[in-house]
């Protein structure tokens, strides 16, 4: 589906989004244990070839967080990644 690939993310969002996350060395392990957790089963057999997570869980993921599947905003990558770290202590 190419609208899905459309709405995704582009390389600008992508080096935002990754800039924030190496000025906070604490979050790079969580943040490689996300891009795992959240791939598409079996995305390298699928363009764009990159671990992404599914375009419907994406999507759904973006209305619930934005009201709308725009791009996200690469600000809200560190909040996240401190919640995904908290999580299971949070959980116990």
């Amino acid at each position: 589906m190419s609208s899905d690939l459309a709405r995704r993310p582009g390389a600008a969002w992508l080096l935002r989004s990754l800039l924030a996350i190496l000025r906070h060395p604490s979050l790079w392990l969580v943040a490689l244990r996300q891009v795992r957790v959240l791939a598409a089963p079996a995305w390298w057999r699928r363009a764009p070839f990159l671990p992404v997570p599914d375009a419907a869980y994406l999507r759904f993921r973006l209305v619930t967080m934005y009201g709308s599947d725009a791009s996200p905003d690469p600000a809200d990558i560190v909040p996240y990644l401190r919640w995904c770290r908290a999580w299971p202590h949070l959980a116990t």
